[in-house]
Formats: C-alpha cells, structure tokens, sequence
C-alpha cells in the first residue's frame, strides 16, 4: 500500500522526515491489526516528497502543509473507528514531530481506494477476497 508524504521544506526537522514516514506505516498497520505481519509490512511502500515553502498553499496562500496519502484496496481504512483513530494519531505525530509548530489544521490526509480486482502486486491483479486470503497467512 503506497504512502505519499508531502511536506513543505522546513516542517519536520532536517532528517526526520524518513521517520515520518516510518511512524506513519507502522500506525496503519496498527490500526489495521497488521502489525509485523510478514505480507503487509513489506507491502507498505510509498515516497516522500519535500516542496519548498513558496510552492505549498492553503487558502490560496502560500503556507507550511502536511499531506498524507494512502492508495490502498478498498478493504482497508474501512471502518470510522479506523478512519477516525488513524487520522487523529497521524495529525499528531505531524505535529509533534513539528515541534508544535505546523497547526494540525495544515495537516490533510486522504485514502483513494482501489476498485476491486485491480490492485497489483508483482504483475497480478488481486481481488479485496485474495488479499485477504494471503495477509490471514502473514
């Protein structure tokens, strides 16, 4: 499941950015009850992808933001208790790792979902029932 974060130069400290990410992964697989799974934890890729400060807006502004991004299949981040834990534990650690400085309310997060049958692993094109069927034996 690919992870995209987007950060505007300067919100996280200077190399902190890769635990970010880190602390991002590992706060889905939490949430989705996956932790050391041994097929989703390897499947947890994605970019990180740092803007400068004149190229990131809110309001039509130009301003310090936070994006975080997941594509996932549909059967995850399905749930509100998942939706709503995950995206409150990930506001914070944003923030936190900010310094306090990056207002939680410049932090987005979005979740596209699949369709079912077309997410890809390895050049196959696996259905939400074959998914599961491979994490229950990770």
């Amino acid at each position: 499941m690919p992870l995209t974060l987007t950060l505007t130069e300067g919100v996280l400290p200077q190399g902190t950015e890769k635990l970010a990410f880190s602390r991002l992964s590992d706060l889905m697989l939490k949430w989705h009850g996956l932790s050391g799974n041994k097929i989703m934890t390897p499947n947890i890729v994605g970019s990180i992808h740092i803007i400068s400060q004149e190229h990131t807006f809110s309001g039509s502004k130009e301003a310090p933001v936070a994006f975080i991004e997941w594509k996932t299949p549909s059967t995850a981040f399905n749930t509100r208790e998942i939706q709503q834990g995950y995206f409150m534990e990930a506001t914070d650690i944003i923030h936190e790792m900010s310094g306090g400085n990056l207002p939680k309310e410049q932090i987005w997060i979005n979740v596209i979902h699949a369709v079912d049958g077309a997410w890809g692993i390895g050049g196959q094109a696996l259905t939400n029932e074959q998914l599961g069927g491979a994490l229950s034996q990770g």
